[in-house]
């Protein structure tokens, strides 16, 4: 009994076929080439995001200094990483670089401001414009 089982097992070969070992090695291809492109458009959406929200932060701490001094800050201020309205330093997201233009005057008349939001990493530049309301489309720069 234990005879017959022993040739029986050593009769079956266990393992897999160079074949086998091939569709399965084509699969996973197929598998990473869809699943590649699609998370690395991920992440650059999600750098979008970053920009978008830290315009809106600088945003807010512009209208709370309008709020406070009924004017905006004289200076045009750049940053990455932090970024200056009047005395407060606003925390950006790591990489993102925020541009901040005052109009004073030109028909204005409080004044406007510009904010631009820039990543090496993202699909474009970003934009916030008073005078229009807020955060522009994709790419639409300030009038």
């Amino acid at each position: 009994m234990l005879t017959r089982i022993r040739k029986a097992a050593e009769e079956k070969d266990s393992g897999f076929t160079l074949i086998e070992l091939l569709v399965v090695m084509i699969i996973i291809g197929i598998l990473a080439a869809i699943a590649i492109p699609v998370f690395l458009n991920q992440r650059k959406k999600a750098v979008d995001t970053s920009m978008k929200s830290d315009l809106r932060t600088v945003a807010n701490e512009m209208e709370t200094y309008y709020t406070d001094n009924q004017n905006y800050p004289a200076a045009n201020a750049s940053g990455t990483d932090t970024v200056n309205v009047g005395t407060t330093a606003v925390k950006l997201t790591k990489g993102n670089t925020v541009d901040i233009t005052v109009v004073v005057g030109a028909g204005v008349v409080d004044g406007s401001y510009c904010l631009k939001a820039s990543n090496a990493k993202g699909t474009s530049d970003w934009y916030y414009d008073s005078d229009q309301g807020g955060l522009q489309a994709k790419g639409t720069a300030c009038s």
